[in-house]
């Protein structure tokens, strides 16, 4: 693809030019558009302005680049009108800060969230996948974002902080407030009270868990955090419960999200999709390119510039808000031949699924492990799958999400035990 000159850092793109119907479904030929056109480019919308980075090496660098504050606090204004006051409470934790204090916040939270405590958990992981299967298989149809997709990472996360089996559901109406935000028919003020309202009742009831916690400690994450130190420092309340918030949308919400985009992609790749059937070892190495295919987190948490400063040729000004477009750095020409297909044979590649960086994803291996656990299974369980409505009806997630994900995913198969 040629590839032009950046634009000038005054070029600025209203919202409705990129956040179409059509890129909902399908944002990749946006994203190769303003690669080769636009690769850094500001984009307005009714709340901000935010600069897109969307060539791989440009995210790369802009992902490693100390002068990206993730602390928003320090963005003052710029911040609230973005965010609001109220949602301070759930954002004091290691993904909205800097070094030094994000390396103190996730030493701490890396001493409870060991690869040994990920690694335990792949029977219990193994449990929670046969059992969702034993309810779908004989039915020969199922919605797969309500009857798996949502449940097995909620009930992994679950089991991983300790929350207990009965609040799952109070859980999950809380965060399909937030995923589904501009689905529901409001107007752009009742979408932020609902987010509001529903992000007041997670903090509440976190910050209930933490007292419980506190109070009888048990096995489980949370219980840990609460005694994880680094020298004479331990979590503040404050982040004890906003990293929890934290790791329950970081370790439910993507993977629920990917377990539906890797299904599509799967079965609209028929080809790719008989070869990986044909070879279930396979299963680690297909579920990496289907991160890079078609990832669940499709732009960085924002960053915000603290100097005047140059990315891929574009003055970024002081104070403005980066937005690192992960999903466009994945079907980056740059990064692999021929991007937009689907190749589970490509092997490892360097994909931005999780990020970069300091702020690279903490629970990888647990992302991992209930990816493969999950596809492994569902491709044994539930023969000769399909889409059980044409692609184009499938609904997509609002185009400016901060998730890549369905609403519904209707699935038909054979019949089984």
């Amino acid at each position: 693809m040629t590839q032009t000159a950046p634009p000038a850092s005054d070029d600025v793109v209203p919202g409705a030019e990129i956040y179409t119907p059509e890129f909902r479904a399908d944002p990749y030929p946006v994203y190769a558009r303003l690669r080769a056109e636009r690769p850094v480019v500001k984009v307005r919308t009714p709340r901000f302005d935010s600069f897109l980075v969307t060539r791989y090496e440009d995210a790369r660098q802009a992902l490693s680049d100390a002068r990206l504050s993730k602390d928003l606090y320090r963005a003052g204004d710029t911040y609230l009108a973005v965010f609001g006051e109220k949602a301070r409470q759930i954002n004091t934790n290691m993904l909205n800060s800097d070094p030094p204090e994000h390396s103190r916040l996730r030493r701490l939270v890396t001493q409870a969230f060991t690869p040994r405590r990920i690694e335990a958990m792949r029977p219990r992981v193994e449990e929670i996948v046969e059992g969702l299967l034993d309810r779908m298989a004989p039915t020969g149809r199922c919605e797969f974002v309500d009857e798996f997709a949502l449940r097995l990472p909620l009930a992994v996360i679950g089991d991983l902080l300790g929350i207990p089996e009965s609040d799952h559901e109070e859980i999950l109406a809380g965060t399909q407030v937030i995923r589904t935000v501009g689905t529901g028919g409001r107007s752009p003020q009742e979408d932020r009270a609902a987010i509001g309202q529903a992000q007041e009742r997670l903090h509440a009831y976190f910050t209930g868990l933490v007292a419980a916690k506190r109070a009888r400690p048990g096995e489980d994450l949370v219980s840990a955090l609460i005694t994880a130190r680094d020298g004479d420092g331990r979590l503040s309340e404050a982040e004890l419960v906003s990293t929890c918030f934290l790791l329950l949308f970081a370790g439910y919400q993507t993977t629920s999200d990917f377990l539906g985009n890797a299904i599509v992609a799967l079965l609209t790749h028929p080809e790719e999709m008989a070869e990986l059937l044909a070879d279930l070892d396979r299963v680690p190495d297909a579920v990496e390119e289907l991160l890079r295919f078609d990832g669940s987190v499709p732009v960085s948490s924002f960053r915000f510039a603290t100097e005047d400063l140059q990315i891929g040729g574009v003055t970024v000004p002081a104070g403005s808000i980066v937005t690192i477009v992960l999903s466009s750095a994945n079907h980056d020409p740059a990064l692999v031949d021929d991007p937009d297909a689907l190749d589970l044979s490509r092997g490892d590649t360097p994909h931005m699924a999780f990020g970069h960086g300091v702020h690279y994803c903490l629970g990888t291996a647990l992302a991992r492990l209930e990816a493969t656990t999950a596809l492994r299974r569902i491709l044994v369980r539930l023969p000769d799958l399909q889409l059980d409505v044409p692609v184009e009806d499938l609904q997509w997630l609002p185009a400016a999400s901060a998730f890549r994900g369905l609403l519904e995913l209707p699935l038909r198969y054979t019949p089984t035990p």
